[in-house]
């Protein structure tokens, strides 16, 4: 067998995924999502510690891109206008979140709502970028509550754009979405 295998993340992700919808995640063994992707188990430890990171594993990846977005404000700017430009950084068309992706974040999300144990895992996802965000807020300057004010609601401006960008049917853009709930929530505030 050769060492190296081409794409070998990205064909664990596809057969697990194939696998969670047709035989429910926990009825899913490694060995059966390494099988279909035509690997080895080995292969795939070396690519997730769990079957549950197939589904969460990156999450480095994703805080970073908010991140990066505060740290790169301009100095001057205010904490709410800050996070919304790191959302807007994130669900930018040409990012994490393509066009491309939406069909598999549909199928990705479709097995967590089926299983209560995911939900809780996707939940402390949003609660540790919250976190991560109110700190990078902190690091800037930006004083309590209003750091964690500002990034409770930016998490929530994403969740919610999210959800409504892999919904059936759904056309618009996740940038579009968000930029309109945005939108929506400054104007909860005179």
């Amino acid at each position: 067998m050769v060492r190296w295998q081409p794409e070998a993340r990205e064909r664990l992700q596809k057969a697990a995924l194939e696998l969670f919808l047709a035989n429910g995640f926990d009825d899913t063994t490694v060995a059966d999502i390494a099988a279909v992707a035509g690997l080895t188990e080995r292969t795939f430890y070396r690519h997730f510690a769990d079957k549950r990171e197939v589904l969460f594993g990156g999450q480095d990846i994703f805080q970073g891109g908010f991140t990066e977005a505060v740290d790169s404000a301009p100095a001057d700017a205010r904490a709410l206008d800050i996070v919304a430009d790191a959302v807007a950084a994130v669900c930018a068309p040409t990012g994490m979140f393509s066009e491309e992706r939406r069909p598999h974040s549909r199928l990705r999300q479709k097995v967590i709502a089926e299983h209560p144990e995911l939900q809780e895992r996707e939940l402390l996802k949003m609660a540790s970028l919250a976190g991560t965000l109110a700190s990078a807020l902190r690091a800037r300057g930006v004083t309590e509550p209003t750091a964690t004010l500002a990034a409770e609601s930016g998490v929530t401006v994403f969740r919610l754009s999210f959800d409504q960008w892999i919904a059936e049917g759904s056309v618009a853009t996740l940038a579009e979405i968000e930029r309109d709930l945005f939108e929506a929530l400054r104007s909860l505030s005179p």
